[in-house]
């Protein structure tokens, strides 16, 4: 380790569709996890990796916190607050339309519960007026002790230099805890995994999306060419047809949409296959939830 290298874990907490997971791809330069106009679509707790000359910035890109239904969602808050309960500091992120209400109470208690240092990003602050801001910033001010509220843009990217400025703050002398050129800390099928489960939410429309889930049975570098076999699991057979779509269209062009953003990732051809299959509310189940790598075990 170099001296005076600095670290820092930082959990990216808030809502769903908060703008999380624009945020930390925003910052790291790749897509590396899912981003969706639907909420709930980040699952699982991915590691976003931003390495510079002198320190390192993990981020944890956690699910939105919301009413759990299910097992699934209920592992999904319980991965979102032990993340927060693990970082050196934390980003708590509210949408500048939505202001600040109950998803934001919980995660503040725990957030001060765990002592956690907390920025507050206001995203989309690009979208409503500054008379309408200026109210929200001295809520805010009222509703916790953040160390700095910052308005940004998580999609154009303004501000974001300025919420970097105040996360600097939060690194200590430590380890390069991964490797330099490392951007997340997701296996390549799971990258492949998540890429798929995008295009579903992002082409699907309703519930369908949320009922789906990903596996990747098989996964081989031929050198020029990485073939990826993968199941789509949803919980009705009619929402078994919708996806496979009139003669194999969705399908289809799920498939074509998702090969072009893995060939971009990976950087070689890729080859596709994909089967649909019924797993009646798999959501409930633990034998399924485990399988598919939704646990809070370490």
């Amino acid at each position: 380790m170099n001296d005076g290298f600095k670290s820092a874990f930082i959990a990216v907490l808030g809502r769903p569709n908060a703008g999380k997971s624009t945020l930390i791809n925003r910052i790291v330069g790749e897509k590396i996890s899912i981003v969706s106009k639907k909420p709930q679509t980040t699952r699982n707790k991915i590691l976003g990796i931003l390495t510079e000359e002198n320190c390192q910035y993990v981020f944890v890109d956690t699910p939105g916190v919301h009413k759990d239904k299910t097992k699934l969602g209920k592992y999904m808050n319980d991965a979102a607050f032990s993340s927060a309960g693990d970082a050196d500091g934390a980003v708590l992120m509210i949408d500048a339309q939505k202001g600040i209400g109950t998803p934001e109470e919980r995660i503040a208690e725990e957030l001060k519960k765990d002592k956690i240092p907390t920025v507050l990003g206001i995203n989309k602050s690009d979208s409503v007026k500054k008379e309408e801001l200026l109210p929200l910033i001295a809520e805010a001010s009222a509703f916790m002790d953040f160390e700095a509220i910052v308005p940004l843009s998580a999609l154009t990217g303004d501000g974001v230099s300025e919420l970097m400025k105040e996360l600097s703050k939060f690194l200590e002398e430590g380890p390069m805890y991964f490797p330099e050129d490392s951007m997340t800390d997701k296996t390549e099928r799971e990258i492949a995994a998540e890429i798929i489960r995008e295009k579903l939410l992002r082409l699907l429309q309703q519930e369908i999306p949320h009922g789906t889930a990903v596996e990747i049975l098989e996964m081989k570098d031929k050198g020029s060419v990485i073939s990826i076999n993968a199941n789509i699991f949803c919980e009705k057979e009619s929402h078994k047809s919708i996806i496979i779509g009139k003669n194999g269209a969705m399908l289809k062009k799920i498939g074509s949409y998702a090969r072009e953003d893995m060939e971009k990732f990976f950087g070689k051809k890729v080859f596709l296959t994909m089967w649909v299959k019924v797993r009646d509310d798999w959501r409930n189940s633990n034998f399924m939830l485990k399988s598919l790598g939704f646990t809070n075990e370490e």
